[in-house]
């Protein structure tokens, strides 16, 4: 495999960053995962966590190097994160279950698949093109698909952050699943959070990678939704990679060529105290850290009423 990747999560205008992203790859396949903890439930940081950590698990335990079916490992790893979530929130004495969305993608045989619950995004661009992109599921979404709202006015909707289908709700997510999409030289996959899609149209989005690619157009169109955001600016987070060779078959001993500002296997933002070895993904410790956090926070919020 050959191909750039970046990623970055910024705070915005928040008091503290809830997005969780992550990327890893084997020989011959690679993942890619964002997660926006919904900030209108309490600890949302903690479900984003959750996914992100479980999804890669699963992928680090299943990708021996390649995935058997791509498809199949995304709705159950999906699906399997939310009952992650609502198990610690179980454990944590919760009232109200932490919620995330969620879009990951895996790339394997010059082939993209993808699957998302929420209003994570998802874009695959062609030459400045955006040949496919993920649907939202919000109710701004449901009043464009009747006709009612315009797709160039969803950003700036004052409904746009009802979102029906998530990570950690009582109900299980509907995870919606894209075909095998087969990769060209030079394709770029863009997954990234509403606070970045929500201030920059597509358009904007797929002329930077085409003008600049990733590595320039990424911080700068991060830069712009901020500046575009002001005192609003919610989290914003990216993970995108272009692929930049077709193989007929992927060999062990061959030297994948990848530039990226950081270490792969990388959950971002790290927490305070948090080791830095890239194997310690959702095991035992890490739910009980997680739990010991949520009580944590929940015997803070006591005191500050007392």
């Amino acid at each position: 495999m050959q191909f750039s990747i970046y990623q970055e999560s910024r705070r915005g205008a928040r008091r503290s960053n809830q997005d969780r992203i992550a990327y890893c790859d084997s020989r011959t396949t690679l993942l890619m995962l964002v997660a926006d903890g919904m900030g209108g439930h309490l600890h949302g940081e903690m479900a984003a966590e959750i996914a992100v950590r479980f999804i890669t698990q699963a992928f680090r335990r299943e990708a021996k190097p390649s995935l058997s079916d791509p498809r199949s490992f995304l709705g159950q790893a999906l699906s399997g994160a939310h009952r992650a979530i609502i198990r610690s929130a179980g454990e944590g004495g919760l009232a109200e279950t932490p919620r995330t969305t969620c879009v990951a993608c895996v790339v394997q045989d010059d082939a993209a698949y993808w699957g998302h619950a929420g209003d994570s995004r998802l874009y695959h661009i062609r030459n400045g093109t955006i040949l496919a992109q993920t649907k939202d599921h919000s109710m701004v979404q449901q009043l464009v698909d009747r006709g009612r709202v315009r797709e160039e006015a969803v950003a700036t909707h004052p409904e746009r952050n009802r979102i029906f289908n998530c990570l950690g709700s009582l109900r299980p997510p509907r995870v919606d699943l894209s075909e095998a999409t087969p990769l060209d030289a030079g394709d770029t996959l863009v997954l990234c959070s509403d606070g970045l899609w929500g201030s920059l149209s597509g358009r904007i989005i797929s002329s930077a990678v085409l003008k600049m690619g990733i590595m320039q157009a990424l911080p700068d169109l991060l830069d712009e939704a901020e500046r575009r955001a002001g005192r609003e600016c919610d989290n914003l987070s990216a993970v995108a990679v272009t692929w930049e060779e077709r193989f007929p078959a992927a060999r062990p001993e061959e030297v994948r060529a990848r530039r990226q500002p950081l270490d792969p296997v990388t959950v971002l933002p790290r927490q305070p105290g948090a080791a830095e070895s890239h194997d310690d993904y959702l095991s035992d410790d890490d739910i009980e850290h997680a739990i010991a956090r949520i009580r944590s926070a929940i015997e803070g919020q006591t005191n500050d009423k007392t």
